[in-house]
């Protein structure tokens, strides 16, 4: 063999092997871009089940919430009905079976999160509360919770119902001024 014709298939080769790595390259930039989507499609759908799973939650949150809402009124009644219960009546079976009721329904739904919202007492936040009626009172502070109308609870870190309460308010000093004049 001449060296012509080495010289020759050797440029060949070089040319097919120029061409090959040139198709390796290809093949390696469409292999990274292949496991780049890849890679991202698995974290769009890692993130769609989170968010799925989240939706759910908030679902199921949602449905318990509406339905505990519903029966905030049975437990009211119940809680009034009891109240009204003669002591003489207390001991008897059937009226027992009536507390017991109450007390399983209130457990129930505390392990659902329910809990009554504190107000007597309290300053006043219309975030918790709903100010039925503001008196006049020197016994309390400005602002502050005299009595509950009608109990507010809260179903984990959201208020279901605010308490309906009575506010302290501080004596309007022109109405004491023109009560003592209208006095002598």
């Amino acid at each position: 063999m001449d060296q012509e014709a080495v010289g020759q298939d050797f440029e060949e080769e070089q040319g097919e092997l120029e061409e090959l790595r040139g198709e390796l390259e290809k093949a390696q930039a469409q292999a990274a871009e292949y496991l780049e989507q890849l890679q991202r499609s698995r974290a769009e759908f890692a993130n769609y089940k989170k968010r799925n799973e989240r939706e759910r939650e908030d679902f199921i949150k949602l449905a318990n919430a509406a339905l505990i809402t519903k029966l905030l009124p049975v437990v009211d009644d119940c809680a009034r009905a009891l109240q009204t219960v003669p002591d003489s009546l207390r001991g008897l079976t059937w009226v027992e079976g009536i507390f017991l009721i109450e007390r399983r329904l209130r457990t129930l739904l505390e392990q659902e999160g329910l809990t009554e919202i504190e107000a007597v007492g309290k300053k006043f936040n219309p975030e918790l509360h709903h100010a039925a009626v503001r008196e006049e009172n020197t016994e309390y502070e400005d602002g502050e919770v005299i009595s509950e109308l009608q109990k507010g609870y809260m179903l984990n870190d959201r208020v279901l119902r605010p308490s309906m309460v009575r506010v302290a308010a501080k004596p309007d000093e022109t109405s004491t001024e023109v009560s003592g004049r209208e006095d002598n």
